[in-house]
């Protein structure tokens, strides 16, 4: 199964459809979808490495419109679609904890979490809920994002065969260790909370 999907999606670099299903996710991600878009990214600069670059930059560019509507679920829809999100990630209790956080270090937050398997979508919309400044929430997710998606391009370019011939011989282990990396990120939101 892990095989058929990883075979799509380098299949998918190929096509047309290829950077809008990647901003797609990215967008979702950032705002309400559990699965992060490295899921995409790593196959498709893997697959086109002379593409990472375009690839990690659209990534930013949506990852952070998808921010600008988890900003608005936090500031506009907090008592309906914010507070169910947020609960149905576990983070519930441990919310108000992190809106006060922002007032003190809300740069921080953006810029830290950002970079980190931790869920940005939490980040998005504590942002919304703690009325965070939208412009400096605007350029702190530009920096964070796209340090994460362009460095990632970049080792993806410079290492692009090793990993890639790693990755195809190891994919059930790869995968495992991403959703390793993928949890202990959710377990240390809900800690950092």
């Amino acid at each position: 199964m892990l095989q058929r999907l990883y075979d799509k999606i380098i299949a998918l670099s190929d096509t047309r459809y290829a950077v809008w299903v990647l901003g797609a996710v990215s967008f979702a991600e950032s705002s309400f979808f559990p699965i992060p878009p490295d899921v995409v990214l790593v196959p498709m600069a893997l697959a086109n490495p002379a593409k990472a670059r375009l690839y990690a930059a659209w990534c930013t560019i949506t990852s952070v419109l998808g921010g600008l509507l988890g900003y608005a679920i936090g500031a506009l829809l907090w008592d309906t679609v914010g507070a169910w999100l947020i609960s149905a990630y576990g983070y519930g209790n441990s919310f108000e904890t992190f809106r006060a956080a922002y007032a003190e270090w809300g740069a921080w937050i953006i810029l830290i979490k950002g970079l980190t398997p931790i869920p940005y979508k939490l980040v998005t919309i504590a942002s919304g809920f703690a009325g965070y400044d939208l412009w400096a929430f605007i350029v702190l997710s530009l920096i964070t994002r796209g340090a994460r998606f362009f460095l990632e391009a970049e080792l993806l370019r410079y290492f692009g065969e090793p990993i890639r011939d790693f990755i195809e011989k190891r994919l059930t282990l790869v995968t495992t260790g991403f959703l390793g990396i993928v949890v202990l990120g959710v377990v240390l939101a809900k800690y950092a909370f």
